[in-house]
């Protein structure tokens, strides 16, 4: 069952959902424009990062991409309000499914399955859409910090049946869960304290990256299967499933964590790569240095 709806939940996805989709898009479009040009700071962090992780590009295409990002959420934005009415019968106007075949794999192995995914495409569509190619995710957040906007979004997330897990403390009811073979959602691409994560080679620069997932796939030997939600050039989406994470298990564990992370890292940026305006450079990722390590 959703959570249920507060007051102010339901009066915004109302007022916001009586608007005609495109409207909207206008609407977030130019909201989001405006925001480019007046916050110098996260313009400076989205252009920063892409010029480190793409030297060969010039600063036009740099600039380019950057404004995609920037259009990429306001897309997210406006489309939000349209997903608690996808159902199994609109699902193929939205999403067509990539890479079924991976998550049959993984789900046969009967350990559960652990999902990894990034703030990519349109990621709150995922959550809404899983359920009906797959099956309801049990998803692990962090709670944010809008209590408006943490029960609207936790409201839409769990429409079709997710449950969400807060972070901290969860490891144990997340191998209780993979031991009930079900299906665990980890968004995977965000900077973490060096007390979370271990560093990892991100666009050739070393980012400090959560170890949970790693840890989680060791401990029960569940399958790891990376999923991403893509916009295409129509303005639909693809799920792409890809293979399959392998898991290294050499008895030495620290170091499988590290080469696991590694790997899960190298999955979310090759689809960035392909995608490069579709990912939230603005984040800064790769705000946690080496040298803090010792503090």
């Amino acid at each position: 069952m959703p959570l249920e709806k507060t007051r102010a939940t339901r009066i915004i996805l109302f007022c916001f959902g009586c608007v005609p989709l495109f409207i909207r898009k206008l609407f977030f479009k130019s909201l989001l424009t405006i925001y480019y040009h007046a916050s110098a700071r996260r313009r400076f962090i989205a252009l920063h990062n892409l010029r480190c992780a793409f030297p060969e590009k010039d600063m036009e295409e740099l600039i380019r991409i950057a404004k995609g990002v920037y259009r990429n959420l306001a897309i997210t934005a406006a489309e939000f309000f349209s997903m608690p009415s996808i159902t199994r019968e609109n699902l193929h106007e939205w999403v067509e499914l990539e890479g079924l075949e991976h998550y049959e794999e993984g789900i046969a192995q009967g350990k559960g399955l652990l999902s990894i995914a990034a703030h990519f495409g349109n990621w709150e569509l995922m959550p809404v859409t899983t359920p009906l190619f797959l099956k309801p995710l049990h998803i692990i957040y962090r709670p944010l910090d809008n209590p408006v906007l943490e029960n609207m979004t936790k409201y839409v997330r769990t429409i079709h049946g997710n449950i969400m897990i807060p972070k901290g403390g969860t490891g144990k009811r997340i191998r209780e869960l993979l031991g009930q073979d079900e299906f665990i959602g980890i968004m995977g691409d965000q900077n973490v304290s060096v007390q979370e994560g271990v560093f990892v080679d991100f666009f050739g620069r070393p980012a400090c990256t959560g170890v949970a997932l790693a840890a989680l796939a060791l401990q029960s030997g569940a399958p790891v299967l990376p999923g991403f939600m893509a916009r295409q050039k129509s303005g639909k989406y693809k799920l792409i499933l890809k293979p399959l994470v392998k898991i290294s298990r050499t008895g030495d564990y620290q170091a499988d964590l590290l080469e696991n992370t590694q790997r899960f890292a190298k999955v979310v940026e090759d689809v960035v790569r392909e995608y490069p305006d579709q990912w939230f450079w603005i984040h800064q990722r790769w705000k946690t240095k080496k040298w803090q390590v010792g503090l």
